[in-house]
């Protein structure tokens, strides 16, 4: 082998994004917020939490559960509006499910800016 090939035993460098952690799920909440605009992000970002999900330890699990949460109590509210559409009550609370989303992402970017736990991850509201 050449000097320039890498080693099979050199591991994978990262900048840090993909591995467990608060730059991470920022990364997580931001592609929910995308979401809104490029659809596929939202999946990407459930991939990717649930791919971490029990490797950061410490506050940074409650964010995965957190916006696991987010992801899964969004696409229920979501189909039950879209069921909903056909009374018409369905559009405002299509509305209120992306504000509820947004808000819960900000709420999550803002703690893991500040290093803070989620007080009560597994609730329903904000």
């Amino acid at each position: 082998m050449s000097e320039m090939e890498p080693q099979p035993s050199e591991s994978r460098k990262t900048d840090g994004w993909l591995d467990p952690g608060p730059t991470n799920i920022q990364v997580i909440y931001i592609l929910y917020l995308v979401g809104f605009v490029i659809g596929i992000s939202a999946l990407v970002g459930i991939v990717i939490a649930y791919m971490n999900r029990g490797k950061a330890g410490g506050w940074i699990e409650t964010h995965y559960t957190w916006a696991i949460r987010t992801f899964w109590i969004a696409l229920l509210a979501a189909f039950v509006s879209v069921l909903l559409m056909f009374v018409g009550i369905g559009f405002l609370l299509i509305i209120a499910v992306a504000i509820w989303v947004v808000v819960r992402c900000v709420v999550g970017l803002q703690l893991v800016g500040r290093k803070e736990p989620i007080k009560n991850p597994e609730s329903w509201l904000i």
